[in-house]
């Protein structure tokens, strides 16, 4: 198998996402959930990648698709990749193990099919806010509690971000 096949085969659907998770937890595999844009990949996407990783012995990363993405209000020009182009970047490094797009606004019925052991978001958010209408809610995360699994904050790190990325890339020079 060539290693672009092998990237390509991380990319998979809903269904096959279910059946390689309950796989992995059948063999004692401890599946880490987040979830995000990576619109235009940077440092702070892949630090805070490998520390979710580092919560488990795989990693699942549910996608934005780009109809998603721009109802999420980042801007008229987002997203900047395509969809192919964010889970093909995201599937060639290498403590990513699976990336499941997702149409939906939130990734709550994802992490509900997909029942991972640990959810993790970034420092923005608090694993302890339980009211869904705050912004520092972590959707999905009474689901996971209720299957005795972990809801983590991961450190952002400061300075990368992709709206600060793009606002760089259109100053005037």
């Amino acid at each position: 198998m060539s290693r672009l096949t092998y990237q390509v085969n991380k990319i998979v659907d809903l269904d096959e996402a279910k059946r390689l998770v309950a796989m992995w937890q059948m063999k004692s595999e401890k599946v880490v959930f987040t979830n995000g844009c990576f619109d235009i990949l940077h440092r702070g996407h892949v630090t805070y990648l490998a520390l979710a990783a580092s919560e488990g012995t795989k990693l699942v990363v549910g996608l934005n698709s780009d109809a998603s993405v721009k109802r999420q209000g980042k801007g008229e020009d987002r997203p900047v990749n395509s969809e192919e182009s964010r889970a093909l970047v995201l599937a060639a490094l290498a403590v990513v193990d699976l990336v499941v797009l997702f149409n939906e606004n939130t990734p709550e019925n994802l992490i509900e099919e997909l029942n991972p052991d640990v959810l993790a978001k970034g420092a923005d958010y608090d694993p302890e806010e339980t009211d869904p209408s705050s912004r520092k809610y972590i959707v999905g995360s009474d689901a996971v509690r209720s299957r005795g699994g972990k809801v983590i904050a991961i450190p952002l790190v400061d300075g990368f971000s992709t709206t600060a990325l793009i606002a760089k890339m259109n100053r005037p020079a």
